[in-house]
C-alpha cells in the first residue's frame, strides 16, 4: 500500500532502548533503567482516589474540548500561586499530553514549509512532529558555555517563523534564567516569529525556580504536562496557555483532532494539585538521585556533563569513548545491564559522542545502575 512522504519520520531511539530493554528482561535479565524519562512513582495517591471515587459515580463522558472548567481555573490559579501570573482560565487549554500540545500548537501558528527553530539537542519528537505537518525543522546548535541553550544572536540568518524553546530542558537538564529568557523573547518579537516554550519539567528544579515565559509576556504559547512532577505520564494529559485571541482556533482543531483529552485523566489531575506533600516527596528523591548521579558519573569515567538545572537527566559527553553512541548504549545494555539512551535521539550531528542518563526511578535504582556502570567502564578501561 502507499505511503506518505510526511510519515517518514525517524524512530524516537529512546523508544526502542526501551523495547531492547523489555526483551533483556523478558529472558531473565535484571536490567537498570536509565533510558526512560519517566518517574518511577505513580500517579498520587489523591488522584487515584478521586478517579475512583468518580467511576462509581459518574460516566465519565466527552469533556468540553477545551477541558474541564475546574481544571483548566485550577491551572491558571497555579501560575498565580507559583509564578505572580494573573492569568485568566479561559487562556488555558487541557490536552492529551503535552504531544497534543505540541501537534496544536504547530498546526495553529504554522503553515506548510515555514520553519521552525530548535535548540539542539533538543527533545527528538519536535522535529519529527513538524516534518509530518510539512513544517521545516531548523536545527540550532548550542554551545556548552550558554548551557546547551540557544541565544539571540544564533537566530541571526535563519529566517524562522517559529522558535521552541524548553527549560528545564531535555535532555541537559538545564534552564533559561529569567534574563535568557526575556532576550529570546525580545528576539523573536522583533523579528515576528513565534515563541513556543515547553515547560513541561517545571516544578523539578533544585537551586533556582524555572521560569515561565509568561512572567515576560502573553505573546506566547506555553506547553506543560502532568507526566512529569505529578508523575502521570500514562494519564496522557496536558495543558497549553495561549494568546486571548487563539482560544478558539486551538478550541476548533481540538474538537476536530482530539474531541477531548481523557475525561479520566482529567479528573485524576485535578486532585493531582492538590497533592502537594507526596508530590515534593518525589522531588527530595529526584534531588538526592541527582547528587548520586553527579558524584557516581565521574566516578565512572563520565566527567564531561552539563549542568542539570532540572528535570531529572544528566547529559554526558561521552567522546573519550565512542563515535558512536547508539552500539555504545548498545554495549551498556549488553554487558553492564543499564538501559541509557544515545544522544543521535537528540542532536543528529553531535549526538553520536554524547549519552542521557535518567535519574527518575528509585535511589536503590540509580546506586545500583552507578555500580554497575562504575564496574564496567573499569574493566572497559
Amino acid at each position: 500500500m502507499r505511503n506518505s512522504r510526511r510519515g517518514a519520520v525517524d524512530p524516537f531511539i529512546v523508544m526502542d532502548v526501551m523495547e531492547a530493554a523489555r526483551k533483556a528482561e523478558e529472558a531473565g535479565r535484571h536490567i537498570i533503567h536509565m533510558e526512560v524519562g519517566q518517574p518511577g512513582t505513580p500517579a498520587p495517591e489523591g488522584a487515584r482516589t478521586a478517579l475512583m471515587q468518580a467511576m462509581a459515580s459518574e460516566p465519565l463522558g466527552y469533556s468540553v474540548a477545551l477541558g474541564l472548567p475546574a481544571l483548566r481555573a485550577r491551572i491558571a490559579q497555579h501560575y498565580g500561586e507559583r509564578y505572580n501570573v494573573d492569568l485568566s482560565p479561559e487562556r488555558v487549554i487541557v490536552t492529551a499530553g503535552s504531544s497534543g500540545a505540541f501537534l496544536l500548537a504547530f498546526t495553529a501558528l504554522f503553515d506548510a514549509g515555514d520553519r521552525v527553530g530548535i535548540g539542539e539537542p533538543g527533545y527528538p519528537s519536535y522535529r519529527q512532529i513538524l516534518r509530518a505537518l510539512d513544517i521545516v525543522p531548523v536545527g540550532i546548535p548550542t554551545k556548552a558555555e550558554n548551557r546547551l541553550q540557544p541565544v539571540p544572536e544564533e537566530l541571526t540568518g535563519l529566517d524562522l517563523q517559529g522558535l521552541m524553546v524548553a527549560s528545564p530542558a531535555n535532555p541537559s537538564g538545564t534552564m533559561l534564567d529569567h534574563v535568557a529568557m526575556s532576550a529570546l523573547v525580545g528576539a523573536c518579537a522583533e523579528i515576528g516569529t513565534a515563541f513556543i516554550s515547553d515547560e513541561i519539567y517545571h516544578g523539578i528544579e533544585y537551586e533556582a525556580k524555572a521560569v515561565t515565559a509568561l512572567e515576560i509576556t502573553d505573546e506566547t504559547y506555553v506547553i506543560n504536562s502532568f507526566s512529569k512532577y505529578y508523575s502521570m505520564t500514562g494519564w496522557r494529559v496536558g495543558w497549553m496557555v495561549v494568546p486571548e485571541d487563539h482560544v478558539r482556533l486551538i478550541e476548533r482543531l481540538a474538537q476536530n483532532m482530539f474531541i477531548c483529552a481523557s475525561h479520566a485523566g482529567q479528573v485524576a489531575a485535578l486532585a493531582a494539585m492538590e497533592c502537594d506533600e507526596e508530590l515534593l516527596g518525589n522531588l527530595e528523591v529526584y534531588r538526592e538521585n541527582r547528587r548520586l548521579m553527579m558524584q557516581g558519573l565521574p566516578v565512572a569515567g563520565f566527567d564531561k556533563i552539563a549542568p542539570p538545572d532540572g528535570a531529572f537527566y544528566v547529559y554526558a559527553d561521552v567522546s573519550a569513548y565512542t563515535e558512536d553512541s547508539l552500539a555504545f548504549a548498545e554495549e551498556l545494555l549488553e554487558k553492564a545491564g543499564v538501559a541509557v539512551t544515545p544522544g543521535l535521539d537528540f542532536d543528529r550531528e553531535r549526538g553520536g559522542h554524547t549519552l542521557r542518563f535518567s535519574y527518575a526511578r528509585s535511589t536503590d535504582d540509580i546506586r545500583e545502575g552507578l555500580r554497575r556502570l562504575e564496574a564496567y567502564m573499569r574493566d572497559r578501561r
